[in-house]
């Protein structure tokens, strides 16, 4: 129960702030379990005022070039940053253990040392001689870049104040722990009191600051939520561990857009960036085969050809038949299912659905529902396209095909790689020419673009 008036609050929410007078398992403002701790009793407190060093100006004055974005000389993380990092800036570097984290920091910290600025690498999950071997394997050997494997915080400080580096990396900020504060490292006091100590420095120095931060099983950033409010930046990793693509995009950017993907390829001399991540994403064969389909989707404001590919066969088994994705929404697709059984005539209630995308991409956009659609009747028929055909656009619940963002943008992609034939919805284009080249079809429901794709085997669609 909430702290009543009167009464001492002994109680206190560590991610909100959220009081109570007796214990309790979860916190009744932000509902997050295991945060509540005995705080003691608040006692408010007014700050004297004290004598201005830097007095305000206006805006006007304000020099703006001390702001000013340096490129790290990785030009797919400059995509996502803004275009480099800002000088004082924190940036949270967020993503699964092994999926590329720290090759892609100590390869960002070889390329600034290299370009003359001071380096300070502090690894609290590796020693120095480990960090040293990727540096070699991944060519990020400089002079000015230090290494520490350090997890006192007030080592850390210290070892902050003697090099004095133009950009800091704190690999991981969950492994330091201050002998001030109770409890082991990565616990919600101890994240929030790092945090706050580094981000102090950083700001006071102008130092930038990369910070690596665990995430849980579901995905979101471990540790207390005030963590992505203090930092300036927050960025993402996502790729299947299995898959060479790594996909970085930026959450919160007080600098730059949050629309930004960059492409990463991850081998064994270390992660290199992709700017023309397309061709990862497509099956290099002479003839097109039965089942797949191509599509373009939009990755923030990068648009990349995808190849869907799907498979339809008899079920072997009494019962429900089998439905298996991969890359793609396993809910969508059965809608999808239904969607083509209903309106078009594709009797696929009986058959086991296999859907994949080439490459580990993962398809989360409506917009491939379409070319999805299409892989799918194309198995069924076991006919394949024309060569250099793709498909955009969503699938309604009626059979209907709308449109969908960015289609001039998409068109001008896959005519770029060489596709000659499009299927949109209709009034996808508006006053928008096509590009040169490329015969596109507007279709207003997912019967018509069965139609339209002259898949040879109708009956065996229909019957």
């Amino acid at each position: 129960m909430a702290a009543k008036k009167g009464s001492t609050p002994a109680y206190k929410c560590t991610e909100c702030g959220w009081t109570a007078i007796k214990w309790v398992g979860r916190c009744g403002e932000c509902q997050a379990w295991g945060t509540v701790v005995e705080a003691g009793a608040v006692k408010p407190r007014t700050a004297p005022a004290r004598h201005v060093e830097r007095p305000a100006q206006p805006i006007s004055d304000v020099d703006a070039t001390l702001a000013a974005a340096a490129p790290t000389g990785v030009g797919e993380f400059d995509r996502v940053l803004g275009g480099g990092l800002v000088p004082g800036a924190v940036v949270l570097i967020a993503g699964e253990p092994g999926i590329g984290k720290s090759t892609l920091l100590l390869d960002v910290a070889g390329r600034t040392a290299r370009a003359g600025k001071d380096v300070l690498y502090i690894s609290g999950e590796e020693s120095a001689a480990q960090v040293r071997l990727r540096g070699e394997r991944i060519e990020a050997m400089a002079r000015t870049l230090y290494l520490a494997a350090e997890t006192d915080l007030a080592t850390v400080l210290a070892q902050i104040e003697q090099v004095d580096p133009g950009l800091l990396i704190v690999d991981s900020v969950q492994t330091i722990a201050s002998a001030d504060i109770e409890g082991a490292p990565g616990n919600v006091s101890q994240i929030r009191e790092v945090a706050a100590s580094i981000i102090q420095v950083a700001k006071e120095k102008n130092i930038a600051t990369l910070l690596v931060g665990h995430v849980t099983k579901d995905g979101s950033i471990a540790g207390p939520r005030v963590l992505e409010h203090l930092v300036d930046v927050v960025v993402q990793f996502e790729g299947e561990r299995h898959s060479r693509l790594r996909m970085v995009r930026a959450v919160k950017n007080r600098f730059g857009p949050t629309d930004e993907v960059g492409c990463f390829d991850l081998s064994d001399v270390g992660i290199v960036g992709l700017p023309d991540p397309s061709g990862l994403f497509l099956t290099r064969t002479a003839e097109p085969a039965p089942g797949t389909c191509i599509t373009v989707t939009l990755e923030g404001r990068r648009p990349l050809v995808t190849e869907v590919q799907a498979l339809l066969a008899p079920s072997g088994q009494g019962g429900s038949p089998r439905r298996t994705t991969s890359g793609v929404d396993s809910s969508r697709t059965a809608m999808i299912l239904a969607v083509l059984d209903r309106h078009c005539g594709v009797r696929a209630r009986d058959s086991d659905c296999y859907v994949s995308t080439v490459g580990g991409v993962r398809l989360a956009e409506p917009a491939a529902d379409l070319a999805i659609a299409l892989a799918m009747a194309s198995s069924l028929a076991d006919q394949p396209f024309r060569q250099g055909t793709l498909a955009i656009g969503e699938v309604g619940l009626a059979g209907d095909v709308r449109a969908v963002q960015g289609v001039p943008r998409r068109l001008a992609e896959a005519a770029r790689i060489g596709f000659t034939r499009a299927i949109v919805p209709k009034g996808s284009l508006g006053d928008e020419s096509t590009p040169q080249g490329m015969d596109v079809r507007e279709v207003a429901d997912l019967a018509s673009a069965v139609r339209l794709l002259n898949i040879a085997a109708a009956p065996a669609i229909g019957s």
